[in-house]
């Protein structure tokens, strides 16, 4: 019998967490008490958002990501919605835009000024009703800037389409709250975990269940996609109280590829999912580590590489873009960790040590830009086309005023958007469609472009050709 050894070589083996310095930290803040099972916390190249304890409704505080230290106490909030903010999350398409979840109902959207707020900004840009319970979790789809999707406690999701501001599809699959969304990527399916302990790969389009999973052995709380890879990833806690994960083929759901308990502790397991390098981080609520697996198309699928420790347990944790990474110190992933015991957020970058003085084209591949793939209508009418990628080279060695790097695509303003903060809702709202529409005919021009091309070359190459005869 032949002997195969269990190591397997990887060029992630040595990552390591590496925590920000007190000067990169933001100080100060009154991180929300709430006991829902959210992040709490949104960051992009330009911002950082966190949910705040605040009394008559519900508020998040916008801090520009090259200030950090302590935060003024009376800084500038978002405080529009009339009950608790419940989640964020930035467009991955337009910097300043975020949308808000409340008990209050209602998701808005909201436009952030450059340079950050100056004082309490009230006013969304658009506010959208449709829930008749309070509005717990928001996603963005992938690769269209113009549809969003919200989940709420009376059991629905609701996908919008930002362009005209209103909801095109209801899906009313799940007979219990939908506790997690995930799109895979070029944003065809969703995968939802929900509170009747099953797992769902939906159509969001039709809102037809094309897979459902009875999790009898585990209850499910948190799903991601994994990619490309037609695999699917969830956490949850098995029938002896133990914390585990468990990995699915998508188009089968009847049995698990594998399985396998982590630990016994009992905060909720969020899964954090990297497609540029296949790795899966694991951190759980009230913890102080972070694990890290790697993902493979083979038996064992996951191979542990390393674990993060930490004293300081995370109530939330905010993710990086991959184009707002530090590129020239091989930083691969970076989350803004929420300590409610010193009101901080704290940046851990994970990183890949390598003395090179080049761009590391196997560790940076091409990853998801800022620029949106299609339009609502495109996606609507049944088009899929996964993110417009972009290559990280032109970010090498960038200073940053806080220390942090960013691509240049990251720092380019998105004409139109950067509004004034006392124009009226109105006027901002037909702005906003105003790029939406500007970004349709963007991409239109770009494929006529494409096509003159390829036709310029072929009658070149037909000219050559009459030519030699």
């Amino acid at each position: 019998m032949s002997w195969h050894s269990t190591y397997r070589s990887s060029k992630f083996r040595h990552v390591y967490g590496k925590v920000g310095s007190r000067e990169q930290c933001y100080e100060g803040i009154p991180i929300t008490h709430s006991v829902h099972d959210n992040h709490f916390c949104a960051v992009n190249p330009k911002f950082l958002a966190v949910v705040t304890e605040s009394a008559g409704g519900g508020a998040f505080i916008v801090i520009p990501l090259h200030k950090p230290g302590r935060i003024d106490p009376h800084h500038p909030k978002v405080c529009g919605h009339q009950g608790s903010v419940m989640d964020i999350k930035w467009s991955p398409f337009m910097d300043n835009i975020i949308a808000s979840s409340s008990e209050d109902c209602t998701v808005r959207i909201w436009q952030i000024p450059e340079g950050g707020l100056k004082r309490n900004m009230t006013e969304a840009l658009m506010i959208l009703i449709g829930h008749s319970r309070r509005a717990g979790l928001v996603e963005w789809h992938p690769s269209c800037s113009g549809i969003l999707l919200s989940a709420g406690y009376d059991c629905k999701i609701l996908i919008w389409n930002l362009e005209e501001g209103v909801a095109v599809k209801m899906i009313d699959s799940h007979p219990d709250v939908v506790l997690c969304m995930s799109f895979n990527t070029d944003g065809s399916l969703l995968a939802t975990s929900c509170k009747d302990k099953k797992l769902r790969i939906i159509d969001p389009r039709s809102g037809k269940v094309l897979q459902e999973a009875d999790c009898k052995n585990t209850r499910v709380n948190r799903v991601v996609f994994l990619g490309n890879l037609k695999r699917v990833l969830t956490t949850g806690v098995s029938r002896w109280n133990t914390r585990q994960i468990a990995l699915w083929d998508q188009e089968d759901l009847s049995a698990p590829v594998m399985e396998e308990e982590i630990d016994g502790l009992s905060g909720v397991l969020f899964p954090f999912y990297d497609p540029d390098t296949h790795m899966i981080y694991l951190a759980g609520k009230g913890d102080g580590n972070i694990r890290y697996y790697e993902v493979g198309p083979e038996k064992p699928f996951l191979q542990l590489l390393m674990e993060f420790r930490s004293p300081a347990p995370q109530k939330g944790l905010g993710v990086m873009p991959k184009r707002g990474v530090d590129v020239g110190d091989c930083e691969i992933f970076r989350f803004y960790k929420l300590v409610t015991l010193k009101n901080m957020v704290e940046p851990i970058s994970m990183i890949v040590p390598r003395r090179s003085e080049s761009f590391q084209e196997d560790v940076f591949p091409m990853t998801a830009g800022s620029e949106s793939a299609l339009s609502a209508e495109e996606w609507l009418s049944g088009t899929d086309r996964g993110p417009v990628l972009i290559s990280l080279k032109e970010a090498y060695k960038r200073p940053n005023p806080a220390g942090l790097r960013a691509s240049r695509r990251d720092r380019r303003n998105v004409k139109g958007i950067d509004l004034l903060e006392n124009t009226s809702p109105n006027t901002d709202r037909e702005l906003l469609k105003t790029v939406y529409r500007q970004q349709d005919e963007l991409r239109k021009l770009k494929h006529q472009l494409g096509e003159k091309e390829q036709r310029i070359r072929q009658l070149e190459l037909e000219l050559k050709n009459l030519r030699n005869t």
